[in-house]
């Protein structure tokens, strides 16, 4: 069996311990569909935001309306699609209304979070938003951290600004591509560290 096959399966059996736990039976009541995540089980980055909003709650894949966009076009700018990256949520429920997920339905997912970090194994975890930048290293404050890779318990952070913040605000807009464009060196520096 192929490392591909295996990391998938590892996933798939995330998401069906989510379906068989049902961790947050209120959310799942109010969402269309789970929103468990996109692009290659094998990737060298995973992306995490917070939690779907509506379109991914329609479609059933993360980052699908405007700042998924937007993210697209960042991956692009650094000779990337999707399909080479993953792309996830803290929560895989949309909250009701686009609401802020609370402190207890992001602790409630974490353990799945976990579960499909360590299938994925990825050099790099980018935090978008400071949700999910709390949710592992709850001391930074993503106003002063971000565009900062940061190792912790085994794994490396890069946090940035959520793209959808940055649809609305210019400069953070600008901020938010600088620190994008930084990925690519700090991948090279993990994989040249990771070599030795």
């Amino acid at each position: 069996m192929s490392a591909a096959v295996s990391t998938r399966q590892q996933l798939d059996d995330v998401r069906q311990k989510i379906v068989d736990d049902d961790p947050v039976p209120e959310l799942r009541e109010s969402a269309t569909q789970l929103v468990f995540g996109d692009g290659d089980p094998e990737a060298d980055i995973v992306f995490i935001g917070e939690a779907p909003g509506k379109n991914e709650d329609l479609q059933g894949k993360p980052f699908v309306g405007a700042a998924g966009r937007f993210l697209n076009e960042m991956l692009e700018m650094i000779d990337l699609k999707r399909e080479d990256v993953y792309i996830t949520n803290i929560v895989k429920y949309r909250p009701p209304d686009n609401r802020d997920p609370f402190p207890d339905e992001k602790q409630a997912f974490m353990p799945y979070l976990e579960s499909q970090l360590d299938a994925i194994q990825p050099k790099l975890t980018v935090t978008l938003g400071r949700h999910s930048l709390n949710c592992f290293l709850p001391e930074l404050q993503i106003s002063t951290c971000h565009g900062q890779p940061k190792r912790y318990k085994d794994r490396v952070y890069l946090p940035l600004f959520h793209p959808a913040a940055a649809l609305y605000n210019g400069a953070m807009r600008q901020t938010l591509i600088d620190d994008f464009a930084l990925i690519p060196a700090i991948v090279d520096k993990i994989s040249a560290v990771s070599k030795k």
